[in-house]
């Protein structure tokens, strides 16, 4: 009997109707029947999944292997079994829900050959809505798990050289519901020789199901933190502690932890909340370096440092105030800035300020939500009329720096979108032009209240906030949020002029001022052109 070039395995737990088309993917690949081995576990399933694997054996006896066991309560179980009678040069991961590219496996082994790689990550996409890391396929190309992408990618939905499985004895851990292909991979990728990313054709489509019954998304907090436990630990005994496993860690402090600290957190009971705290506390205690925690954004860092100090219900508040009422304010102290979550300088958590850091990320989107008008109206002494503008800022602490002033001009598209935008240190600084006023607001930030004065010109410009966060400016739009402007005002009488606040299409509170003038038409029109030209004679 000939070796077939790959072997394809399929764990098979009540997919249908997902499953049909999954095979049907696998027979028409365009390698060939010949070059194609099957073998598909059904894991006790109890719909019709085990009858369509038997049909397919029926109509493909030479390509499928079928095997038809008890319900082991994850894949592991049904993919080592497939393992241990796997013939090809290669075994194949797919998931029974999930379905390939034509070429797929073709062009894997094709490469696998030309590179003599041992393991071959076919591009991958999701559908369905399902979520897939796409950063990894930005061309054909060889990595190693020092590369920031790959460990993001770390699915079994790849091309393993079977005698690399055999030679380590490379296996999934049985006793782990969900994540247990993350050992093995991760296993596969430290030993390997070469790994390389096909990006020029979609091998695998990742398929969410309509129902969301997918294992991953049924996983319970505790049983999720027990196998990133277990992967965590299977990682740190093959790669030493420095740089190669912070960046392999990186995705799981990113990724797999921070989902147990999500918005459903709270709503967990007392001692769900302590026991996931605790396991987070003791991976963070275990492997999260200065290195990782200071590349780590300030929102997902506070949140594993309370867990490091046992600090549940601060925890718990922390995640619940962000949810309902966004991002907190910032702390403004010099040139350093902290964003204040519960738990800040609180001697009784006792956490250290660089959790709470602004440590050189982008903030101009948390710095916008949280930077919104309270009132406007005009202020006039004599001829001169100013804007007075109350907002309320995203910021607490110093606030002698900030400026409220008009902008001169357009923020450009690219930095529109996150509503602000980070200048350059040595950009101009508009003056503040005007009194600004601040005082705490009672439920975070701080209230500014600015007197701008405003030039008798015709001018269309946005009101901004100039601030310093973390020694660097950024330059924040006042969203007015439905706020009711003040009436339109006409003031001056040699030169009138008519002043109005408006919201912009984006929301934002935009001052606009106009000269009065005659209509262009009519007989007091034609008369002052007439004078106009007689005084130029």
């Amino acid at each position: 009997m000939t070796t077939p070039d790959v072997t394809v395995v399929v764990a098979v737990y009540n997919t249908m109707p997902y499953l049909t088309e999954c095979l049907n993917s696998l027979v028409g690949q365009s390698i060939g029947h010949e070059r194609l081995q099957v073998v598909a576990v059904d894991d006790g399933s109890t719909d019709d999944s085990g009858k369509e694997l038997d049909r397919f054996a029926q109509l493909y006896p030479d390509v499928f292997t079928v095997v038809h066991q008890p319900n082991s309560g994850g894949p592991a179980v049904p993919s080592n079994r497939a393992l241990d009678l796997a013939t090809g040069r290669f075994v194949y991961f797919i998931g029974s829900d999930d379905h390939l590219g034509e070429e797929a496996l073709e062009r894997m082994v094709a490469c696998a050959d030309a590179n003599e790689s041992d393991v071959v990550v076919g591009k991958m996409v999701g559908t369905n809505g399902r979520y897939v890391h796409q950063k990894l396929y930005t061309g054909n190309r060889d990595v190693t798990l020092d590369d920031a992408e790959l460990p993001f990618t770390l699915a079994n939905t790849k091309l393993f050289r079977r005698e690399l499985v055999e030679k380590h004895g490379l296996r999934f851990p049985e006793d782990m519901p969900v994540g247990s292909d993350q050992p093995f991979t991760i296993e596969a990728c430290v030993r390997a020789r070469k790994i390389s990313v096909i990006s020029d054709y979609t091998c695998y489509y990742a398929v969410k199901r309509g129902d969301a019954s997918n294992i991953t998304y049924r996983a319970d907090h505790l049983a999720r933190l027990r196998c990133v436990e277990r992967i965590m630990q299977h990682t740190a005994a093959l790669i030493p502690a420095g740089p190669r496993r912070d960046a392999v860690f990186k995705r799981h402090f990113a990724w797999e932890l921070t989902k147990l600290l999500q918005r459903d957190f709270p709503t967990l009971d007392a001692d769900t909340r302590r026991q996931v705290c605790e396991g987070v506390g003791a991976l963070v205690d275990a492997y999260f370096t200065d290195a990782l925690r200071d590349a780590t954004g300030v929102k997902r860092r506070v949140r594993f440092g309370l867990a490091r100090s046992g600090a549940v219900e601060e925890l718990t508040r922390a995640i619940a105030e962000e949810t309902e009422h966004g991002a907190p304010p910032f702390l403004l102290d010099g040139d350093r800035a902290f964003a204040a979550y519960p738990g800040l300088r609180d001697a009784a958590v006792g956490l250290d300020d660089r959790y709470y850091e602004v440590l050189g990320e982008t903030v101009a989107g948390r710095l916008s939500a949280g930077t919104r008008l309270e009132s406007a109206d005009w202020e006039q002494h004599g001829t001169e009329l100013s804007c007075v503008v109350r907002l309320r800022a995203g910021i607490t602490g110093d606030t002698s720096a900030a400026v409220i002033a008009l902008a001169q001009g357009a923020m450009p598209q690219s930095a529109d979108k996150p509503g602000a935008r980070k200048l350059p240190k040595d950009a101009p600084r508009p003056k503040r032009g005007g009194t600004l006023t601040a005082e705490a607001a009672e439920d975070g930030g701080t209230l500014l209240t600015a007197r701008i004065p405003l030039a008798p010109t015709r001018t269309k410009r946005g009101v901004r906030l100039y601030v310093d966060v973390a020694g660097s400016p950024y330059e924040i739009p006042v969203r007015t949020e439905g706020q009711p402007m003040p009436l339109a005002r006409r003031w001056g009488t040699a030169d009138p002029h008519r002043v109005a606040a408006t919201t912009n299409t984006k929301g934002r509170l935009v001052i606009m001022t106009a000269p009065l003038r005659e209509p262009k038409s009519g007989v007091g029109a034609r008369l002052r052109r007439t004078l106009s030209r007689s005084k130029r004679k």
